[in-house]
């Protein structure tokens, strides 16, 4: 038989993880957090140099990557993706690096930034969403 004191943890920690999981419930299904802002319409390819890179916010429990990246008309952020997925990739940045980078132009809040989908650097690719803008580390998370 439960006691009581059990079936209290077990409702709090199950009250706990639905409270957590809200966010991810309330985006519906299809597309997640900036998979809906990635617009294969506004698909770009950029080549620059990198001026700066950042581990910025939180990307499903981790930091994010992102690149500052000159090119001949401006400086544009550049959002790779979760730093875990990148690294686990085996890519690194650093300013001065030479890229190329495929991505969905979108705006964040007042300022124009590129989801990448793809980074080429040295002849290497880092693909990071499918052509629909499909992160690529949600399917790894998901096993697929």
């Amino acid at each position: 038989m439960i006691s009581r004191k059990t079936t209290r943890i077990v409702m709090g920690i199950s009250a706990w993880a639905l409270l957590l999981a809200l966010p991810a419930l309330a985006q519906g299904p299809g597309r997640r957090g900036w998979a809906r802002n990635y617009n294969p319409a506004t698909e770009v390819r950029v080549k620059g140099t990198v001026e700066e890179v950042r581990q910025v916010g939180r990307y499903g429990g981790g930091p994010g990557t992102h690149i500052i990246l000159r090119t001949e008309k401006e400086n544009l952020e550049v959002h790779l993706g979760p730093t875990a997925f990148v690294t686990l990739s085996g890519f690194a940045f650093a300013k001065g690096d030479q890229i190329e980078v495929v991505g969905s132009r979108v705006k964040f809040g007042d300022a124009d930034v590129l989801l990448a989908r793809e980074v080429q650097k040295e002849g290497q690719t880092l693909v990071l969403r499918d052509a629909n803008g499909i992160p690529k580390w949600s399917r790894a998370r998901r096993g697929i």
